[in-house]
């Protein structure tokens, strides 16, 4: 089974990259952010949940993310792998992803890293907020406030995988077709 979570600031293109990855290789995508995006349309008990801490641009908890991903996998029949695309964010919830996914015979493939830089990130989250209308997406403060959320409590992930040699950074910036590139080329080396 190939499990990629797929990393980077938000802003970095994970959400555009796991669609074309989805296409090629026949993976399902999780991400936290479009599952608690519908809950939160719906009014459901974890979407009001965690609408109070993403209208900050904070993390929502690690146990609500993490039992809410699990019930997402389990829905699954016979997957070929998981895109992971904003989880997990801290080293608890790559742990625990860790422990569940040896619980069903399987384990993250590889990290891959989008690398791209702050001011790029900020010019494709204002674009973003333009045109799907995401609202947290057009408050410059939101924004920085998510990217310094990233820096502090999330790139440490990174060492995580770094110790299971399991980490690949990929240049996350140029034409989506050039980052896609590249990134296939890292899946076809896995």
């Amino acid at each position: 089974m190939l499990n990629i979570v797929l990393f980077g600031p938000p802003g970095a293109g994970k959400g555009t990259q796991s669609e074309r990855l989805i296409e090629k290789y026949s993976l399902i995508h999780l991400s936290t952010g479009d599952i608690f995006r519908a809950n939160m349309k719906n009014d459901t008990e974890l979407g009001v949940l965690a609408k109070s801490y993403i209208s900050e641009g904070q993390l929502v908890p690690d146990e609500v993310t993490i039992n809410m991903l699990k019930a997402e996998v389990l829905k699954c029949e016979n997957p070929k792998g998981f895109i992971f695309d904003g989880f997990p964010r801290t080293n608890a919830q790559a742990s625990a992803l860790d422990v569940f996914l040896k619980e069903i015979n399987t384990s993250i493939t590889s990290m891959i890293s989008l690398d791209v830089e702050e001011e790029e990130l900020k010019s494709r989250l204002a674009n973003r907020a333009k045109v799907s209308g995401r609202a947290d997406d057009a408050d410059p403060e939101v924004i920085q406030n998510r990217i310094d959320i990233y820096k502090k409590e999330t790139a440490p992930v990174k060492d995580y995988y770094l110790s299971q040699n399991k980490w690949v950074k990929i240049d996350g910036q140029g034409s989506i077709d050039e980052i896609t590139t590249r990134l296939f080329k890292v899946v076809e080396s896995l």
